[in-house]
Order: C-alpha cells, then structure tokens, then sequence
C-alpha cells in the first residue's frame, strides 16, 4: 500500500502542477492566454496524470481485495516485482491514453475562434472549436472507448468492495472489522471523491450547464480533489488527527475569547455600545 501510495501522490501533484501554475501566471500577471504548444503540452499532462490515477486507484482496490478476502495469498499475489509491473501498467495506460487523445484533438482543425471557457486546456471545450466532422468523430469514438474502459474499472471496484464488505462482515472480533474497515475506508472516500466530480462535470445535463458550474467543476476535480487525496490518507496516522485537533480547539478557542473580550470592552465603553448617529 505504501509504494502505491507514492505513485498516487505523484499523480496527485503532477495534476496539480499542470493546470495551476500557469492559472497563477495569468491571475499575477492579468493576461488569459496560452500558446498552443503550451495548451498541448497542458492536455497532455494533465489526462496523463488523472488516467494514471484512476487506474492506481483500481490497482489499490485489487491490494485491499487481495488484503482481506485473500490474506494467506498476499505474498505470493502482490510481491513486490508484481507491485511494480501493475504500477507500471497504470502509468503506462495514462501514457497511451494521453498521446492518443491529444495527437487526435490538435490534429483538428480549429475555426470557431480559439477562446476558451477555461482556465486550463480541457478536451471538451476544445472539441468545441472544431469544424471537422470526420475529425470530431474520431476523438468521439476515442472518448467511447476511454468510458468503456474507466467504467470496467469502476465494475471491478464495485465488485470488489462488495466481496471486501462481505469478508469484513465475517470476521467475528469488532476490533477486527474496525481494523479492515479503517483501511479501505480512505481508498473508498478518494475514489468516490473522484468518480462523482469527474464523471458529473462531464456528463451533467446540459440543461443545468453554465460556465459558472462548469468552472467550479473543472477546479473540484483538477485541484481540489488531488489536493485532498494526501490529507485524506493522512487521517489514518493519529497524530495528524491530534493535531488537526489542536489546532481546531485553539482556534475555536481564539475566536471565543476574542467575542466575549469585545462584547465586555463595548459593555464597559457605553460610546461603542451605542455609537452616535
């Protein structure tokens, strides 16, 4: 779980570093552009790093699968060779997918303008701009073909949590099941956070679509979620957990006296209580 762990957070900060950095430049400097090689190279990253992911976190569904339901096996499965050719696979897969769906989108020819609704290059929005037909039908059926495969994994980890769930409800101690709940628990939570924002930016009505959602989808699913996914494993250590505590509690606690002294400060000041007019 560890060695995936780091693969995981490489993705997490590569999708990160490819769409933000160049936000903050236009936000710093106050320009929205972006030439086209960079829009290339910034596609390319960024569904080379969120399809590798996705497939990691089908790669750690199986670990947790193998984990629970086969613990005798667990050597013998998912030995350290075999860690390192399916983390391969995944990274792999991001790499094919990628090169694939941005040589067939750049290879269209743009003539509805070249602005964008975004503020990184996102596969949708350029289809937009597209005039070819034929063109626009390839990356479709390209598209057709990457769904089909993301909704194999997400039936392998549906199936798979299912039988985790029904191995874990056999395990007679309650301390037993709280252990094996607690670590699938954080793998559950990083993959729903993903499949809801990704496949609901992308396949929302488009009677509620708005530039606004659409916005505010593609920063959940591009910066948000990959910046949760660390603090959301992270939850699992307990002094993280005390400390996120502490740090509450003091703040809380801050906030408190701070009402109470100046609640006290305008009783005692009759001219703050009832200010002039």
């Amino acid at each position: 779980m560890g060695f995936f762990l780091l693969n995981l957070s490489l993705t997490d900060l590569g999708c990160i570093c490819t769409t933000v950095p160049k936000a903050m430049h236009n936000s710093l400097w106050g320009t929205t552009t972006i030439s086209y090689k960079g829009c290339a190279a910034q596609l390319f990253f960024f569904y080379f790093f969120i399809t590798a992911e996705y497939f990691l976190l089908t790669v750690m569904c199986y670990d947790r699968y193998v984990a629970i339901c086969k613990p005798l096996h667990y050597g013998t499965l998912l030995g350290s060779r075999a860690c390192a050719h399916m983390a391969a696979a995944a990274w792999a897969t991001g790499f094919l997918t990628a090169l694939l769906h941005t040589a067939s989108t750049f290879s269209l020819p743009l003539c509805q303008g070249n602005a964008l609704g975004q503020f990184f290059c996102e596969l949708p929005h350029i289809l937009k701009l597209s005039c070819s037909h034929s063109g626009y039908l390839r990356e479709i059926m390209l598209l057709r073909v990457s769904v089909s495969l993301v909704f194999g994994c997400f039936v392998f980890i549906v199936f798979s949590y299912v039988q985790i769930f029904r191995a874990v409800l056999r395990i007679p101690s309650e301390q037993g099941r709280h252990k094996a709940f607690s670590t699938c628990l954080p793998h559950l939570a990083v993959v729903s956070l993903f499949v809801s924002t990704g496949v609901f930016s992308d396949l929302k009505p488009p009677s509620i679509s708005s530039p606004s959602l659409d916005l505010a989808l593609s920063v959940l699913y591009s910066v948000v979620s990959p910046a949760l996914n660390p603090l959301i494993y992270s939850l699992r250590n307990q002094e993280l957990k005390d400390g996120i505590r502490k740090m509450m509690t003091g703040c809380f606690s801050r906030a408190t006296t701070c009402v109470f002294s100046s609640a006290q400060h305008s009783l005692c000041n009759p001219l703050l209580a009832h200010p002039a007019s």
